[in-house]
């Protein structure tokens, strides 16, 4: 396991996802995890960019049920990549942040390649899809500006119900623990 000195590598982590047989049917599971604002996006760009444009990302921030639907992900995440497993096109409803309800469903066809970036994307329920595991690390007050930054204002009020949910996540899942790569930005 990488320490967390190291910076972010989309090449490390393609790398290692190639290097893997096939997790997910036919194709490899990326999933770029950490709290809130460390980076997994960024990185997350930077891995699909350089699998080419056929290969996709899928944004945590799509599936959760508002600021308190991170207790419930599996769920999502299941409807999502079982089915995608199996050889199947696999979906899930997207969340409508400005409206508070769920939204379309989206689909996803089986690929290669899926990086699943966000909170919770390295959960136990669907570890055993994971081709690679990342964990991404920042300090508190990095990522808070980050989140700010990106999210406006609207996300401060929030930042700490956020912040006890994803301790909760982690403590349970321990992903950190479990990730084949741990980045530091």
């Amino acid at each position: 396991m990488a320490r967390p000195s190291e910076a972010p590598s989309a090449e490390r982590v393609l790398e290692l996802a190639w290097s893997r047989p096939a997790t997910l049917g036919d194709g490899r599971l990326v999933c770029i995890d950490g709290r809130a604002g460390s980076g997994k996006s960024t990185l997350a760009r930077a891995v699909t960019a350089l699998a080419g444009d056929d290969e996709r990302v899928v944004h945590m921030d799509d599936l959760y049920e508002g600021w308190s639907g991170l207790p419930t992900i599996d769920a999502q995440l299941d409807g999502l990549l079982r089915p995608l497993a199996a050889g199947r096109p696999g979906g899930y409803r997207r969340y409508d942040w400005e409206r508070g309800e769920y939204a379309e469903t989206v689909s996803v066809s089986p690929g290669s390649l899926l990086v699943l970036e966000g909170v919770g994307s390295g959960s136990r329920g669907t570890v055993d899809l994971a081709t690679v595991v990342v964990w991404i690390e920042a300090a508190y007050d990095v990522r808070m500006r980050r989140g700010i930054e990106r999210d406006g204002e609207a996300f401060a009020p929030y930042w700490e119900q956020w912040a006890a949910a994803e301790a909760e996540h982690f403590a349970r899942h321990r992903t950190r623990e479990r990730a084949d790569l741990v980045f530091g930005t």
